[in-house]
């Protein structure tokens, strides 16, 4: 073994911090540059590997890969190491110690210096055979075990508050105390949530630092109370041997009395509402229903027909362009695909009453590469007429997260024969919470291709100028809040001129939404604004209409 004590040493604590919230998942972590890893105990264990540290540990993970599945396990393997990946999401099959082969789900990623290079290769390997009800750090049933208890509340037909909880800032109190101690801290966190939600409460560990409640026999008011009890003793009286710690939590709560609808679609709803309570309310109890805007009426059961459609080809999803037009000239230059959604039952339902539940889903993705798909075919009939004609395609946060997105879109672009460069994919405001390393590799990635990216909504929710700074945009999107009242308002006139002129300082082209009459579009001329959208030029229409509109 040619690697230094120094250099296990590291990758031991690396292997610790992956550990605290691997949630029983085996955890792997390979130092590149000897090719020398540690495993999971119990990996190594089911697996029958020959020890937790191993050298070459591609060649010897090999062997327990499914002989159908070795190809595409070692071209990701080798992309990863000769720098073409940067990670992996991979489902394939790999033989136990008793030569019967188990469905294992692999999420890996490069960990690299300051200067681009790699240093370690690590992630988790779940496997579906071995899905544990009990979490090993708090004792408490897991995030299987919250499923099954919500299925047999299900069965019941039992109305319950299901709530989902979670700490702040984990890894600030990982880095103060070491991860041993972060793992009492979870610990002791779990019991205090035992002992003020009571023994008629059932408490669960889900992933990461998060846990949920099935809050038996309390009602709203009791649950909103006891909840300020737990956050209460997390910010002044929660101690960790002699030592105080100020924690703090945010949380979400679905009422369940409709049973028409799946676990996953309660779990898609409970995740919106914690990061509703985390983004938007200060950690304050968000309340499902209370969180959304429109009238909320039957909006679990509507929620759980869409989603339920996602996994029917995308029944009832279509997509509306909007024209976008130059602002000199007035030529047809883009469009953005919309996306809708409609039945006999609901009729047309607007997009922000499922888009952002549906981004907590784990089927989101699969809708996303259906509305890429979508708007590249339907957008190929109108490059005969307009050749530089772009369609604009909104990406979630969700989708730009997954390591197999960029080679995913690449795959729709040469199955659809759609040119990347007459495509613009537009970041909304929460993809920039990403990681910005993971978001400008991604958005790198895409202009290399000659896809074009735009940042949409400017000047509102996260955007910022940092963003700008770390990653390079082809359009800014000035949002229509900013634009509405430009023709009476002289601030937002001179908020419009100064983005504009910001984006020219980042060799951006500036794009106004929501124009809607011919005296916006002259004051915006005024502004050095290159194209522009809204119902002055017409309102979303379906593809058909589309094509009519201009003679396609």
């Amino acid at each position: 073994m040619n690697i230094p004590e120094a250099s296990i040493k590291k990758m031991d604590s690396l292997y610790n911090a992956l550990s605290v919230v691997s949630e029983g998942n085996y955890v792997y972590i390979t130092d590149m540059a000897y090719n020398y890893s540690r495993w999971s105990k119990r990996a190594v264990d089911f697996f029958g590997l020959p020890s937790e540290y191993m050298e070459n540990p591609g060649d010897i993970w090999m062997e327990n890969v499914h002989p159908d599945d070795r190809v595409k396990y070692a071209g990701n393997i080798a992309a990863i190491f000769d720098g073409t990946e940067d990670g992996h999401e991979m489902q394939y099959r790999a033989k136990a110690a008793d030569g019967t082969y188990v469905f294992c789900t692999c999420l890996g990623t490069v960990i690299k210096d300051e200067n681009g290079n790699p240093l370690y290769f690590c992630g988790t390997i779940k496997n579906h055979s071995n899905q544990s009800y009990i979490d090993n750090v708090t004792g408490l049933r897991s995030l299987y075990g919250f499923f099954d208890d919500l299925k047999s509340l299900f069965v019941r037909k039992k109305e319950e508050i299901i709530l989902l909880l979670g700490l702040n800032s984990f890894s600030n109190t990982n880095d103060m105390l070491g991860y041993t101690s972060g793992n009492q801290v979870l610990l002791k966190v779990g019991k205090l949530l035992q002992e003020i939600f009571g023994k008629t409460c059932s408490i669960f560990r889900m992933d990461g630092t998060k846990y949920a409640v099935i809050a038996r026999k309390l009602t709203m008011d009791e649950v909103r109370e006891r909840y300020k009890q737990v956050q209460n003793k997390l910010t002044h009286d929660f101690m960790l041997g002699t030592r105080r710690l100020n924690l703090s939590m945010n949380a979400g709560a679905v009422y369940i009395d409709n049973f028409d609808i799946s676990e996953e679609t309660v779990y898609a709803c409970l995740k919106y509402a914690f990061y509703e309570s985390k983004n938007k309310h200060f950690g304050a109890l968000t309340v499902f229903e209370d969180a959304l805007s429109e009238d909320s009426k039957n909006s679990l059961e509507r929620l759980s027909v869409i989603r339920n459609c996602i996994t029917e080809d995308c029944k009832g999803f279509f997509l509306c362009y909007q024209p976008i037009v130059s602002a000199s000239t007035e030529e047809l230059k883009g469009a953005e695909a919309l996306l809708r959604w409609k039945n006999d039952e609901y009729g047309m339902v607007p997009p922000m009453q499922f888009v952002p539940m549906l981004e907590q889903d784990v089927l989101f993705p699969e809708l996303g590469l259906w509305i890429l798909r979508t708007a590249m075919q339907d957008s190929l009939g109108l490059l005969k007429r307009y050749p530089n004609f772009v369609v604009n395609v909104n990406v979630s946060y969700v989708q730009l997260e997954k390591t197999s997105f960029v080679a995913d879109v690449f795959q729709l672009l040469e199955e659809t024969g759609y040119p990347p460069q007459n495509l613009c994919i537009e970041i909304t405001e929460r993809c920039r919470l990403l990681d910005k390393d993971l978001l400008k590799n991604t958005i790198g990635a895409f202009r290399e291709k000659g896809i074009k990216i735009a940042m949409d909504d400017f000047g509102t929710g996260y955007s910022s100028i940092g963003v700008l700074r770390d990653i390079s945009v082809d359009t800014i999107k000035i949002d229509r809040e900013y634009v509405k009242d430009i023709e009476t308002g002289q601030v937002d006139r001179n908020t419009v001129k100064s983005i504009a002129h910001l984006a020219r300082s980042f060799d951006a082209k500036v794009c106004a939404e929501g124009v809607e009459t011919a005296g916006m579009r002259s004051i915006l001329n005024d502004y050095d604004v290159n194209t522009l959208q809204g119902y002055y030029y017409s309102k979303p229409i379906v593809a058909e209409e589309f094509y009519s509109k201009y003679q396609v």
